[in-house]
């Protein structure tokens, strides 16, 4: 798949910001939540392992994620549930294990069926949708780490997995918080780094988003405000769906406040 040879690109490209920092450079908290750099190496580390545990079987994903989801339903947060898995594991030697961890799950999507149906926290996937995930993750996450470095990142046009996954989940982030969701799906055109230009849905002049494919993968993965972009939002519908997108699962969050999440 190619989409594995795209995740194993974006995690090198975060790999390749920190392999030389000091480690105590490690525990410095980003403007997500005050999470620290070490903090979203064991969150991606996790659920890397996860996504790889779940190519498995059914019962290897759930001998490994139930005590996970046990700590979830108990009220830990997201951040506190890795901590008992990774067992005193962090700085460099976390590091080491995520970049090693994030080759070997690369290696195990790139020979896996797209279409073979895979569990996963929430509803089940496919293993390309699995694997495009852990792609969005590693860049939205890695995102963070960018801006606490004061690094642009230089952006490919495997976003497009990201900017797929955004328009994909446009129900979900009405459903996932008791909305009824507005139809039609507004027009999305995007354009990549390569100045490729994307389309998806039915071409509407009065319900569409045009731009940047970097600016909208950052807002349906909130890490910048709607506000912070130079996309084009044209209409209710788009308007409501870009103030609350949501490509992740889990309960609903809002996106950060206009100004909250910038490079350093």
């Amino acid at each position: 798949m190619q989409q594995a040879e795209d995740f194993r690109a974006e995690s090198r490209a975060l790999a390749a910001i920190l392999e030389d920092l000091p480690e105590e450079a490690l525990h410095r908290p980003t403007q997500f939540k005050d999470w620290t750099i070490d903090h979203v190496l064991g969150h991606l580390h996790l659920f890397n392992v996860a996504a790889e545990t779940s190519l498995k079987g059914e019962a290897a994903f759930a001998a490994f994620i139930g005590p996970i989801v046990q700590d979830m339903q108990s009220g830990k947060t997201i951040l506190q549930c890795q901590f008992p898995w990774l067992d005193g594991l962090s700085g460099r030697a976390l590091f080491e294990a995520w970049k090693a961890g994030a080759e070997t799950c690369a290696d195990a999507f790139s020979v896996a069926d797209p279409k073979a149906r895979v569990k996963w926290v929430g509803p089940d996937m496919s293993a390309l949708s699995s694997i495009t995930a852990r792609q969005m993750e590693t860049w939205a996450h890695g995102q963070e780490v960018f801006d606490l470095l004061g690094l642009e990142r230089v952006e490919q046009d495997r976003i497009r997995n990201i900017a797929h996954l955004g328009v994909a989940t446009y129900g979900w982030t009405f459903l996932n918080r008791g909305e009824e969701v507005p139809d039609p799906a507004p027009f999305v055109q995007l354009t990549g780094p390569s100045s490729a230009v994307w389309e998806w849905n039915t071409p509407q002049e009065d319900n569409r988003v045009v731009g940047s494919a970097v600016e909208f993968a950052q807002v349906v993965t909130q890490v910048r405000n709607i506000e912070d972009t130079a996309l084009e939002v044209t209409g209710a519908t788009a308007t409501r769906w870009m103030e609350i997108a949501q490509c992740f699962a889990g309960p609903p969050e809002m996106p950060p406040s206009k100004g909250a999440r910038h490079k350093v």
